[in-house]
């Protein structure tokens, strides 16, 4: 420990992160808040950030709170002042990275999901059981864990309050690309974003159902569907096309939504729907989980209230009830403000930090690993190869 003015500083752990647009931002946040809200073993110090734009890279250095900038995210792995390193880029660039940095004797948290492929999440498991001997520890970042209602939710129904689980249904709608001219950006390319609404949200809920459940998902059956194939191109009008006003438009190689049911290890049955095409619907994340005792529902637009249903109670005056999860001995609550002061979207990644920085202190596992964001990504395949089996159907006769 180092002593500054009478006072017992911790040892510093320099964090690089590569990528500053929109996870950036929520990251660069949560490593900015996290020191100042909890008593940490270590000391995160926003040592560099890396992206290809040199402008746009030493802007997000100023306005995040970075002390350095890099063009290359090798040249951040070779830094001394770099113990830590936080993926934040698109999927086709996570395992090259996650691996180079784990080799390099870094810590790894890596945005969900964790690859564009199960082979490469795999080699990405492979990296990090290799680098866990040598002491350093990998992270997948899935930040809806950190919601404390959902945390509180987890506990509740890992201690028996809901009884044997029989239903889970998990829904995340959004309504980005209703708009047929929105433009074809990277996560409508699969070779840059692996998959649509699968993958951008539907790794989210799959996370959820198996994190609140307390087990795996066995078997799933899918449809999916993309509603706009074609989408005007980043790079604006190209000459002799007047057909679309004379703007050059690509294919969408992704999906924009997904439908799928599921079952659970333990004959518990799931049911998921993933879009970016819900009109109205900005980010509408909602999950009810049934067991024969009681039920548990969240809803993200709502996120310091959990919904319980106590099935046990009399039925002259059960019902679902609010708690409100603001309560200092509450997860994660004991940081924050007085009862009845709730919390946002951006807590999650200063929680997430913080139990990284934990991990990393006290040499234990964090959650979720990569091995978790393997099941997840192992989910999302099974999902796609049954939605290319159920593409072609046999209509019911009316």
């Amino acid at each position: 420990m180092e002593q500054r003015d009478n006072r017992t500083v911790p040892p510093a752990l320099g964090v690089g992160m590569v990528g500053y647009a929109f996870m950036g931002a929520a990251h660069s946040q949560g490593w900015r808040t996290v020191g100042h809200a909890f008593d940490l073993p270590l000391r995160p110090v926003p040592a560099v950030i890396a992206g290809r734009d040199a402008h746009a890279v030493r802007a997000a250095a100023g306005k995040y709170g970075w002390a350095a900038a890099e063009t290359d995210w090798r040249a951040l792995l070779a830094r001394d002042d770099v113990h830590l390193v936080d993926i934040c880029t698109p999927g086709d660039t996570h395992a090259e990275i996650a691996i180079a940095a784990l080799e390099a004797g870094k810590h790894v948290l890596c945005e969900k999901p964790l690859a564009n492929s199960v082979a490469e999440a795999e080699a990405m498991v492979r990296a990090a059981e290799a680098a866990r001997e040598r002491g350093q520890v990998a992270m997948v970042g899935f930040n809806y864990r950190r919601v404390p209602a959902l945390t509180h939710a987890r506990r509740l129904i890992a201690a028996g309050r809901l009884g044997t689980l029989r239903h889970v249904r998990v829904t995340y709608l959004q309504d980005w690309l209703v708009d047929p001219d929105f433009p074809l950006t990277w996560r409508l390319q699969r070779e840059h974003a692996g998959s649509g609404a699968l993958g951008d949200l539907g790794a989210h809920i799959v996370d959820l159902a198996q994190y609140l459940a307390g087990e795996l998902l066995v078997g799933v059956s899918a449809q999916m569907e993309t509603f706009v194939d074609e989408r005007p191109c980043l790079d604006g009008p190209s000459a002799g096309l007047s057909a679309a006003g004379g703007t050059r438009r690509g294919p969408v190689t992704v999906d924009d939504a997904a439908v799928f049911t599921g079952r659970l290890a333990s004959g518990a049955l799931a049911t998921f729907e993933a879009t970016r095409m819900a009109s109205g619907r900005k980010n509408a994340l909602r999950l009810e989980v049934n067991g024969e005792h009681g039920s548990l529902a969240f809803d993200l637009e709502r996120l310091n209230e959990l919904s319980y249903y106590d099935g046990t109670e009399p039925g002259t005056h059960a019902g679902f009830r609010r708690i409100l999860v603001t309560e200092p001995d509450h997860p994660y609550l004991e940081a924050w403000w007085p009862p009845g002061h709730g919390l946002g979207y951006e807590h999650t990644f200063v929680h997430q930090a913080r139990d990284l920085v934990e991990a990393i202190a006290s040499g234990t596992d964090p959650m979720p690993s990569f091995a978790d964001g393997l099941q997840v990504q192992r989910v999302l395949a099974a999902v796609e190869e049954s939605a290319e089996k159920n593409s072609v159907y046999t209509p019911i006769p009316a």
